[in-house]
C-alpha cells in the first residue's frame, strides 16, 4: 500500500470514528458474530482476533464469548487504535448483501422448485466451528460442511439436529497414556442461538408421546449463513429430571437413550417444521439417527388428507432422501421390540398398524420375530433415493442390502452413491486461497465445483507454492509445541519434559498427520507392526520423517484407547521421543491446524470399511499429499500421480493376513516411494517432483472432492426429483 493510500485510509477511519458511535460498532460485531457465515471467512474472523488475540485463543475463537467481556467503548478504542472500522463496516455490509441476494445464486437459477418447499436436512450432529461444540467427528462435520455449500450456493435447505449442552467429551490423556473424559457444560449465552418462535411469534415447543409418557423439547434457531439450523434441546421444565438430561451429550448413554434421542430428532423434528410454517418438498435423512422422520410425516398425511398408511407411506417415500454412511455393522443403531414399543407405539396407534408391521419396517425380514429393529433398514424402506457417499461405498452397500430386494439382482439394488466433499472456505488456509486467488482469479470462489477453474493451478510458481506449504507447516509445528508443552504441564511434569516439548518436530522433517475417530477398523496402530523398521526410518539422519497423532476413542471402545496408549506412549522411547506425537483433545481446531500443515496424510483402515474420508480432501486444498489405502474417496481419486497408494485394493478374507500385508506395503511406500521424492532436491533445491505431485493433486481432486460439488449432485439426483422436479438417474 502507498502513502496516499495509508492517508487516505487513515482519514477514513478518522471520519468514521466520529460519525460511528461505540454502540453502533459496537450492535455490528454482535449482528457478524450471531451468524456463522464469519467462520468461513477469514477477513472477517480476523477481527474479532484483533480486538484481543490472547483472550480469542482461550475462548476457543469464540467472538460472542470475546464481545460478552468487552464493552462498546474499549471495542471502539481498540478498533481505532487496530484501523478496522472501515473493516468492520465492510464485512457487516457484506452480510446483508449475501443475505440479501438469492436469485442471483446458483440454486437460485438451477433449485427454483425447492424455493416454496425448502430442503429439510436431518443430522444427529453439526460440527460448523470448534466454538460450538454439537459435533464429535467426521458425520458432524460432513454435515456442517453441507450445510455451508447449501448456503454459498444459494439452495433453499433447512437443517434439523439437536442440541448438546454438553456436547462430546473433552479429551485428554493420564500419565499412563489412557484416555480420559470430561463433560463440560456449554454457556447457551455464548452461543449464536436463540429461541426458534413459530409464525405468531411465540417460542416453540415440541411434544412426542411414549408409552410412558410425554417428551418435550424446546426449539433453537442458528444462522449458518443463508440456512438457518434449528435444533432440539430436552432440557425443559415438564420433562422429568432424567430426560431433561436427554440430549445433553451427543452419543452418550445406553440404548434407551439413544432411541429416546433418536425420536425426538426425528419425529420430534417434523413437529418442529410444522409448527415453524415450513413444509418441506425434500426430506434428506442424513443417517439413520434420524429415520423415524417419515413416519410422523406419514401420520401427518393420513390425518389431513385422508390417506391409508400404505398410500401416505409410499407418498411420503418418494419425498425422502436417505444416506447411508457406514459398512461397519457396528454403526447402523438397533433396538430391541420393547424398546421400539415403548417409544412408538403411540405413534403406531395413529398410524393405524400393528407392533408386527412396525417392527417389520426395521428388520431386513419382516416376519423374522429374533431380528432387532434397524434404523438403516427403515431409513432404506421410507425412500425411494439412496445413497451411499463413495463410489466403492455404493458396491459395498449394495451388496450389503441386497436382501432388502430379493427379486433384484446386486447391481439393480435402489442404492447409488454421491461422493462426499469439503467446504473449500472453511478448510483452506487463507495464505493458500491468497495464493490461488492470485492464480486463479479473483473470483475462483464464486466456481469452487468447476474443474476448468482448477485446472489453471497447472501454471502456478512451483518455488511460491513451496514456500507458503512451509509456512503453513512451520505454523503447524509452532500450534503442536503448545498444545504438547501444555499437556505436560496439565500432567505436572518436570521442566525437561516441558523444554522437550517445545523443541519437538523438525520444520525440514517430512511430517506425516494422522487424526481421526480411533475406531478399531481404521487401525492406527498399522505402522506399529514395523516399529523397527519405522524407528529406522525416522532417525534416519539425512531423511528424518515424523509422525503427528490425534484423535479419540468412543469412551466404550477400549480398543481404540489402547491404540492411543501404544501410540501416547511412543514419546517414552528415546526412537521415537520428539518424532512421534499425539495431540490432546481432537477437533476442528485441531484439525484445520494439521490439514493446512502436514506433508503428507496417512490413512490406512481395512478396506472396504471406510465409507468416504474426508480428512484427506481437506489436505489437498492445503498442498498436503495423502498416502492411503485405496478404499473409499481415495480408490476413486488416487490417478498415479496425485499421490500415493498403500497396496493394490484388494484384501485377503483373513482379517490377520490383510493387516500383516497392508503393513508391509505402508513401509515400502513410505520408504520406497514418500521419503525419496520428498527429499530429491533440484539445483534450486526445491523438490521439483513432489512439487508436481501437489499441483497435479490439487487440480485432479479439488473441484470434485469439494461439498459444492457434493450439493450440486444432491440437488441434481435427489432433491428436485424428490421435490417434484424432472427425474434423474443418480451415479
Amino acid at each position: 500500500m502507498s502513502q496516499v493510500d495509508d492517508a487516505s485510509t487513515a482519514a477514513m477511519e478518522r471520519v468514521n470514528w466520529t460519525e460511528t458511535s461505540p454502540q453502533t460498532l459496537y450492535n455490528k460485531l454482535q449482528t457478524l458474530a450471531g451468524n456463522l457465515w464469519w467462520s468461513w471467512h477469514p477477513e472477517v474472523l480476523s477481527l474479532f482476533r484483533d480486538l484481543d488475540p490472547v483472550r480469542w485463543r482461550q475462548l476457543d475463537h469464540n467472538p460472542i464469548a470475546l464481545l460478552a467481556e468487552m464493552s462498546p467503548e474499549v471495542v471502539a478504542k481498540r478498533a481505532g487504535e487496530m484501523v478496522m472500522y472501515t473493516r468492520i463496516n465492510q464485512a457487516h455490509r457484506r452480510l446483508k448483501d449475501y443475505l440479501d441476494d438469492m436469485h442471483s445464486t446458483w440454486g437460485g437459477q438451477n433449485a427454483g422448485v425447492l424455493g416454496s418447499k425448502p430442503v429439510a436436512y436431518f443430522s444427529a450432529e453439526f460440527g460448523i466451528h470448534e466454538s460450538v461444540p454439537i459435533y464429535s467427528g467426521g458425520l458432524g462435520v460432513l454435515s456442517g460442511d453441507h450445510i455451508k455449500s447449501a448456503s454459498g450456493l444459494g439452495v433453499p435447505l433447512v437443517a434439523i439436529g439437536l442440541f448438546y449442552d454438553q456436547g462430546y467429551f473433552k479429551q485428554h490423556l493420564d500419565s499412563d497414556g489412557y484416555q480420559q473424559q470430561e463433560y463440560l457444560n456449554t454457556k447457551v449465552e455464548n452461543l449464536p442461538m436463540e429461541a426458534a418462535t413459530g409464525p405468531d411469534g411465540k417460542p416453540i415447543t415440541v411434544s412426542i408421546d411414549t408409552r410412558d409418557g410425554r417428551l418435550l423439547a424446546k426449539v433453537w434457531l442458528m444462522h449458518v449463513g443463508r440456512v438457518r439450523l434449528y435444533l432440539l434441546d430436552c432440557d425443559v421444565e415438564g420433562n422429568s429430571p432424567q430426560d431433561r438430561e436427554l440430549t445433553a451429550r451427543l452419543y452418550g448413554g445406553d440404548r434407551r437413550t439413544r432411541i429416546r434421542q433418536e425420536l425426538v430428532l426425528g419425529v420430534g423434528g417434523v413437529k418442529a417444521l410444522r409448527s415453524l410454517g415450513i413444509t418441506p418438498g425434500c426430506f434428506h435423512l442424513n443417517e439413520g439417527h434420524s429415520a423415524f422422520a417419515p413416519l410422523e410425516v406419514i401420520r401427518a398425511r393420513m390425518e389431513e388428507d385422508g390417506l391409508g398408511f400404505d398410500d401416505a407411506l409410499r407418498e411420503v417415500a418418494q419425498h425422502t432422501v436417505f444416506t447411508t454412511h457406514t459398512p461397519v455393522p457396528a454403526g447402523h443403531d438397533r433396538f430391541d421390540p420393547g424398546l421400539v414399543e415403548e417409544h412408538l407405539g403411540p405413534l403406531r396407534d395413529q398410524l393405524g398398524i400393528s407392533h408386527e408391521q412396525l417392527m417389520g419396517l426395521g428388520r431386513v425380514e419382516p416376519q423374522n420375530e429374533h431380528e432387532s429393529f434397524c434404523m438403516t433398514v427403515i431409513g432404506l424402506k421410507l425412500s425411494r433415493r439412496a445413497n451411499a457417499v463413495s463410489s466403492l461405498h455404493g458396491y459395498v452397500s449394495r451388496r450389503m442390502w441386497a436382501h432388502l430386494w430379493p427379486w433384484r439382482v446386486e447391481e439393480e439394488i435402489p442404492i447409488g452413491h454421491i461422493t462426499n466433499g469439503v467446504h473449500v472456505p472453511s478448510w483452506i488456509a487463507h495464505p493458500m486461497q491468497q495464493l490461488f486467488e492470485r492464480q486463479l482469479g479473483a473470483s475462483w470462489r464464486l466456481q469452487l465445483e468447476e474443474p476448468s477453474v482448477w485446472g489453471k493451478v497447472y501454471a502456478i510458481d512451483p518455488g511460491e507454492l513451496w514456500e507458503t506449504h512451509h509456512a503453513l507447516k512451520s505454523r503447524l509445528l509452532e500450534f503442536v509445541r503448545r498444545r504438547l508443552s501444555r499437556q505436560c504441564r496439565r500432567r505436572n511434569e518436570d521442566e525437561a519434559s516441558i523444554e522437550a516439548a517445545r523443541s519437538a518436530l523438525d520444520p525440514s522433517a517430512l511430517t506425516i498427520g494422522f487424526a481421526r475417530r480411533f475406531a478399531t477398523y481404521k487401525r492406527a496402530d498399522l505402522f506399529l507392526r514395523k516399529l523397527d523398521e519405522i524407528a529406522e526410518l525416522i532417525n534416519d539422519p539425512q531423511r528424518p520423517v515424523q509422525f503427528i497423532f490425534s484423535g479419540k476413542a468412543h469412551p466404550a471402545d477400549e480398543g481404540g484407547k489402547s491404540f492411543i496408549k501404544k501410540i501416547a506412549n511412543l514419546r517414552r522411547d528415546p526412537r521415537f521421543a520428539g518424532r512421534v506425537v499425539f495431540i490432546e483433545d481432537y477437533d476442528i481446531n485441531v484439525a484445520r491446524h494439521l490439514v493446512q500443515g502436514v506433508d503428507v496424510w496417512l490413512n490406512n483402515p481395512r478396506r472396504p470399511l471406510e465409507a468416504s474420508g474426508t480428512s484427506g480432501m481437506k489436505v489437498v486444498l492445503n498442498g498436503g499429499l495423502n498416502c492411503s489405502i485405496l478404499d473409499g474417496w481415495w480408490a476413486e481419486a488416487f490417478n498415479g500421480r496425485n499421490g500415493f497408494a498403500i497396496g493394490n485394493g484388494t484384501q485377503h478374507v483373513d482379517d490377520g493376513i490383510t493387516d500383516e500385508r497392508d503393513a508391509e506395503n505402508l513401509f515400502r511406500v513410505l520408504s520406497e516411494e514418500v521419503v525419496p521424492t520428498f527429499y530429491h532436491r533440484d539445483a534450486d533445491g526445491l523438490p521439483s517432483q513432489w512439487i508436481q505431485m501437489m499441483i497435479e493433486s490439487i487440480a485432479t481432486l479439488a473441484s470434485r472432492f469439494s461439498s459444492h460439488r457434493m450439493v450440486v449432485d444432491y440437488v441434481r439426483h435427489s432433491y428436485v426429483p424428490a421435490a417434484g422436479g424432472l427425474s434423474s438417474q443418480m451415479p
